[in-house]
């Protein structure tokens, strides 16, 4: 009988640690953000808009859904689906590639414009005398363009304030096969605030500009989100 409890205890506490090792092995985030415009590569796409998000990662792959869903000028919404895998390539570097699905639902195709377009990328991120470089190659398979981007990082601890000032900034390069193409980039800065043990505020102001012709070539908007991660 003891023998049997034994097997059994043996039994319950593997089957406790394979599970552990399970819930541990993944990470889901849950994002709601809000944003002042939507600007996606030194382009304002829409004023006000809503956007939540939710990401999976596990080991070295994470997926997830993005959406901009405009709150006033009625233009049309995104949603975006993505997959991405990271390899560490030794030191403080590591490989970022994936692909991601741009979804317009609202998209009045009937003058061609493409409802969906795929674009897969790869990049190099890395860690430097306290700063984060990385480097990107965008293509777009459907519209057929090509970005190349720069970007760094850098945090400051506000250790009182239980948070941190995040510094951001990139440069790119946007050129389609057909057409004119356009040198863009931003700067920015965001303080996550901790509000639990799973669950953090962001406060953030950025600066946009391209040289596109024609348009509006600065943008200053601003963002507030609340993150919650299981």
């Amino acid at each position: 009988m003891k023998k049997k409890l034994l097997i059994i205890a043996a039994l319950l506490t593997g089957l406790t640690l394979r599970a552990e090792e399970a819930a541990s092995s993944y990470s889901v985030t849950l994002d709601f953000t809000y944003a002042t415009k939507y600007v996606f590569r030194g382009v304002e796409l829409a004023k006000q808009s809503l956007q939540p998000s939710v990401e999976m990662a596990a080991g070295p792959i994470t997926a997830g859904i993005w959406t901009s869903q405009p709150i006033t000028d009625n233009i049309d919404n995104e949603i975006d689906f993505y997959v991405g895998y990271g390899a560490d390539l030794g030191g403080d570097w590591s490989l970022d590639t994936g692909v991601c699905l741009y979804y317009y639902p609202e998209l009045d195709t009937g003058g061609g414009a493409d409802s969906t377009t795929w674009e897969p990328y790869v990049g190099i991120t890395g860690s430097a005398g306290g700063f984060s470089p990385g480097l990107y190659l965008y293509y777009d398979l459907t519209l057929e363009v090509l970005t190349v981007q720069g970007q760094v990082g850098y945090s400051v601890a506000l250790e009182p304030a239980g948070a941190s000032l995040d510094f951001s900034a990139n440069i790119g390069r946007v050129d389609p096969k057909a057409g004119s193409g356009y040198t863009y980039y931003s700067v920015g800065a965001s303080v996550p605030f901790k509000l639990s043990e799973s669950g953090t505020l962001t406060l953030g102001v950025n600066y946009a500009h391209n040289n596109i012709s024609g348009i509006d070539n600065s943008h200053f908007f601003g963002t507030a989100g609340v993150s919650i991660g299981f």
